[in-house]
């Protein structure tokens, strides 16, 4: 009994660096596009969860193994295969896109706590972007991390679930949907949007530094097995039940979703203020695990990059990560919404870092010298090239769209 006990906390104990990945990749956005998908599409689209949550898992287990490898971090192997230069770039890049897309993690914060209780957002953004701050410099911030970012989305799973039985979807429907797969006429850019947000390799690489701050803060973790998969499944499950409750309550009634308090408002009048309350909830855990979880990866890398640090016991990388949070209060609270000159700047950024990135990563696991027994499986490689292949599609298609089809370049 007591072999059964340890071997449970073992594995609870191992779930962190998942967990805080999945919260972090599950915000506000992809909270909005997995409403829409499922308010446009129905339940057509279910098979794309599939797809994309098996290629961030290969990525994250990936980058989970790069972690445990080496003492070094993923951008000091970068350094040391193709110089400084790249190893800043990557750093810096990763620090303008979550400096960019802040913003909208604190916008959901404000609209998320503003709607439950009909007050402006702007405070709210106020305090909890304090709250975030604060928790920075607890002095054991690793395992309050863990914590918060468990906690969330347990919240998250609670809240969405009950929506999910409020809205009673259509078993059949659904099993079609996850394994029949189609693309509805006009669906391309959602499909796109799904895939790139969910299918986050700045999500993936951040595992890695999760990991070895992990390992530092309880170094007898250094050699038991760490568990990747089950935060990015729980992550699947909680696209899956969006879309799936919003097939079942919208679509049948042609009602459109523009943003994920457009769900909250839609499920009010058909079931009452509780499923209402229940999804702004939701979507309060998915914004603020965003605050939190993005401006760590902006504020680390960019450390790392620059050579000052690239674990929270720099007083330097927090400040670095409070510096991505103030940014993004001041731009949620001046403009009320991401402006699109901002999004425009994060995409182009995102279309040359994320390619760049995943290569990157690629390379390094492949490295038996860096990697050692870890080193990827002829498996990893196939699977994980095929990824890359994906990766670079939607670099090649969000350049088109960007840069010919935006409104900011006619």
């Amino acid at each position: 009994m007591e072999n059964v006990k340890t071997r449970t906390l073992r594995w609870l104990g191992a779930l962190g660096p998942g967990m805080i990945t999945a919260a972090l990749v599950f915000g506000p956005s992809k909270l909005t596009i997995t409403s829409k998908m499922g308010a446009v599409y129905g339940y057509s689209l279910l098979w794309l969860v599939v797809v994309a949550i098996f290629f961030m898992a290969v990525f994250t287990a990936m980058s989970t193994r790069i972690g445990a490898a080496t003492d070094q971090t993923l951008l000091a192997s970068v350094r040391l295969k193709w110089g400084n230069p790249a190893s800043v770039a990557m750093g810096i890049g990763v620090f303008l896109v979550a400096t960019s897309f802040q913003a909208g993690n604190s916008i959901g914060v404000g609209i998320a706590a503003g709607e439950l209780f009909h007050m402006s957002p702007v405070p709210w953004i106020v305090l909890f972007n304090l709250l975030a701050i604060a928790m920075l410099f607890y002095r054991k911030f690793y395992p309050l991390l863990e914590k918060t970012m468990i906690f969330l989305i347990v919240v998250m799973l609670f809240c969405f679930i009950i929506t999910f039985f409020y809205a009673r979807p259509d078993v059949g429907q659904m099993a079609k949907g996850l394994v029949t797969p189609s693309v509805p006429e006009g669906s391309t850019g959602l499909i796109i949007a799904f895939t790139a947000s969910c299918f986050s390799i700045v999500g993936a690489l951040y595992q890695s530094y999760l990991i070895q701050e992990r390992i530092r803060s309880n170094p007898e973790l250094k050699n038991t097995k760490n568990d990747s998969h089950t935060g990015i499944i729980l992550l699947g499950v909680m696209c899956f039940v969006v879309i799936v409750c919003a097939a079942a309550i919208l679509n049948p009634k042609g009602i459109p979703v523009n943003s994920a308090t457009d769900m909250a408002r839609a499920l009010e009048p058909i079931f009452g203020s509780n499923a209402s309350a229940f999804f702004l909830i939701g979507l309060f855990g998915a914004a603020f695990s965003s605050v939190i979880g993005n401006a760590s990866v902006g504020g680390t890398l960019l450390g790392d990059a620059l050579g000052l640090g690239s674990n929270f016991s720099s007083v330097t990388v927090r400040y670095l990560v409070a510096l991505v949070m103030v940014i993004g209060a001041a731009v949620a609270i001046r403009f009320g919404k991401l402006p699109l000159e901002l999004i425009v700047f994060a995409q182009s950024v995102t279309i040359f870092v994320v390619p760049f990135i995943g290569t990157a990563m690629y390379m390094v696991a492949n490295d038996r010298k860096i990697m050692g027994d870890k080193v990827n499986s002829p498996f990893v490689k196939a699977a994980a090239g095929l990824g890359l292949v994906i990766i670079f599609a939607l670099a090649v298609i969000n350049s088109k769209e960007l840069f010919f089809n935006n409104p900011l370049f006619k």
